[in-house]
Formats: C-alpha cells, sequence, structure tokens
C-alpha cells in the first residue's frame, strides 16, 4: 500500500476528491498541510486542483513558495512520484518542477465541462494502467489552463515522449500541440489539467479517472516484487 500525501493550500477545493480517489485504489492516503516541512514518509505526493492563494498575481505563482514545496521538490529530484492536478499543474509548472506554463485559455472563459484527452504517454507512475492511445472523457474546470511553451521545448517534449495527455476532438483552451498534460525527464513528476478524481466511479459518471490512481498502486506493487527478487537473490534484473 502506498503512502499518498495530499497537499492543502489555501484555496485547495479538490483535495479531498483527491484524497477519496486515492483511498478508493486502496492506497494510504492522508492531508498535508502547505505549511508542513515533511511528506511523512510518502510515497506519492499530489497537488490538487483549486485556487490556491485565490490565484493572486499568476494561478500557482504564490503556492511554490510554501514551506511544503522544498519537500516536494527534494521528493521529485529523489526520483518520487509527483501527481498536479489542474492548479497543481500550474504549482509544479511556476515551481520549475515541470517546464512550461498555464496562462488565460484563448477565448478568455472559465471553462468547467467535459474533455476527451488521448493518452500519448503510458510510461509513468499515473498512466501505466491505460494503454497508447485510449480515448478518455474527463471533466475539465480551469480558467488558466492554456499549456503554453517555447517552440524549441515543445519539440523537444514530443520528441522524447514526454507529452502525457492529448486533447482530442477539440483544444478547448488553445494549448500548445493540444497539450493537457506533461511530465518530466524522469517520468515521475506528472502535469494534467483534467480531472480524473472528478471521474473514477459510475457514480460520477464513469470511471476513465479511476486508473490514474489505481496506476499508482500498481507500479508500487512492481517495484515492491521488483524488490524482493533482487533480494533474495532470484533474479537481480527485471
Amino acid at each position: 500500500m502506498k503512502r499518498v500525501a495530499v497537499i492543502v493550500f489555501p484555496g485547495s477545493n479538490c483535495d479531498a476528491d483527491a484524497l477519496a480517489a486515492a483511498r478508493d485504489a486502496g492506497s494510504d492516503a492522508y492531508f498535508v498541510w502547505h505549511r508542513d516541512t515533511t511528506l511523512r514518509q510518502a510515497d506519492v505526493v499530489v497537488l490538487p486542483g483549486g485556487f490556491s492563494y485565490g490565484d493572486y498575481l499568476r494561478s500557482g505563482a504564490i503556492a511554490r513558495f510554501s514551506p511544503v514545496m522544498t519537500a516536494v521538490a527534494e521528493h521529485a529530484r529523489a526520483g518520487g512520484s509527483v501527481l498536479g492536478i489542474c492548479n497543481g499543474f500550474q504549482i509544479l509548472c511556476e515551481a520549475g518542477l515541470l517546464p512550461g506554463g498555464l496562462m488565460r485559455n484563448a477565448r478568455l472563459r472559465f471553462l468547467s465541462r467535459p474533455a476527451w484527452v488521448r493518452v500519448e504517454q503510458p510510461d509513468t507512475p499515473f498512466t501505466c494502467l491505460y494503454e497508447r492511445g485510449e480515448v478518455l472523457e474527463l471533466p475539465i474546470a480551469h480558467g488558466d489552463g492554456r499549456y503554453v511553451v517555447d517552440a524549441r521545448t515543445a519539440a523537444e517534449l514530443e520528441a522524447m515522449g514526454r507529452v502525457v495527455w492529448r486533447y482530442v476532438r477539440d483544444n478547448p483552451n488553445g494549448s500548445t500541440n493540444d497539450i493537457a498534460g506533461v511530465t518530466n525527464a524522469g517520468h515521475n513528476v506528472v502535469g494534467i489539467m483534467p480531472h480524473p478524481e472528478r471521474r473514477n466511479a459510475p457514480a460520477l459518471g464513469g470511471e476513465d479517472g479511476a486508473r490514474v490512481f489505481l496506476s499508482m498502486e500498481a507500479r508500487h506493487a512492481t517495484e515492491h516484487a521488483v524488490d524482493v527478487r533482487a533480494h533474495d537473490g532470484r533474479h537481480l534484473r527485471v
């Protein structure tokens, strides 16, 4: 069972949803307040959606200076898994843990509706139970969801397989290359704009988002199996 720290900032409003989704997937999930300086031995960190610090200055621009973000950055740089959803994605970009940034939607409107994304990269701790090319229907709810990045970095993301999800059918916010989610070079830090925690059960209209949270446990089980095999000497490489 993975320990999942859900970070709570002033203005977070999807923290309880993320916590519930992680627990439904079998994780030992708990809240960590933004002023805390430790993640309490978390295996996975989730930065949920919302309006941290009221989105003053720029979405995520103040939250990146919260004391807990030092621990989040250390966790990420040590190879720990980090997921940023919507506002969490914005915070990860502002903190320099992911490239690019999230700007005002192309038509300057707040969007709250279903969107469709194609799975581009299943090789992350949050997408390993999806198939490449699978199309998911997930809710979006953002005013600053337009992912922007310079042309050179965009080309690198595409070439290195670091686009995780891509909008299909339409591009709701004008994101560069229809990008809905990206990962870092190590594939352990992922940022996504759609909300998988809002579509992870039949009562919520579908389960397309459930495997984001189930993937965390699946990856944990695989890693544990590798550790056991390496320890008992039966297999040194898997």
